[in-house]
């Protein structure tokens, strides 16, 4: 069971998870990677999300550039917490893909972080601020996250 599932569009995005890597880490979080994108693997994508749903996985995460469908699709399909991150993928500077993110229908909500890596570890540590709420440990874990100035 990965309590978080992390979601990136293409392959060539992976690259940016390695800064979160260091905080999934120190707060011991159970996650997934998986490369599944919403134009070109959508039943791929509606499965997985289907199968982590009933595996217990408790937020997403989703990377996406350019038009950054992905977190929406996502959001569409599951009741899940998605977090969107816009990725630096195109000659916009990954700003067509935050406002991608931000500017979903109405009852459809994506929480939306910065573009690239600053918003990947934004979105896991909001992802364990969510999942605080009902973990002690993570509580305690956040509290020495916040004595170390935000930083590890």
């Amino acid at each position: 069971m990965s309590i978080i599932s992390i979601i990136v569009g293409s392959a060539s995005d992976l690259e940016v998870l390695e800064s979160a890597k260091t905080y999934l880490e120190f707060f011991e979080l159970d996650y997934d990677i998986q490369v599944l994108s919403a134009h070109r693997q959508h039943d791929e994508l509606v499965s997985y999300i289907k199968m982590a749903e009933q595996n217990g996985t408790r937020v997403i995460v989703a990377c996406a550039g350019m038009a950054a469908h992905l977190p929406g699709v996502i959001a569409a399909i599951t009741h899940l917490p998605v977090i969107g991150v816009p990725l630096n993928a195109s000659s916009l500077c990954g700003m067509d893909a935050l406002l991608s993110i931000v500017q979903m229908p109405r009852g459809i909500p994506v929480a939306a972080m910065a573009i690239g890596k600053a918003g990947v570890i934004n979105a896991v540590v909001y992802a364990v601020k969510i999942l605080a709420l009902s973990d002690r440990k993570l509580q305690v874990k956040l509290n020495d996250f916040r004595k170390r100035g935000y930083k590890l």
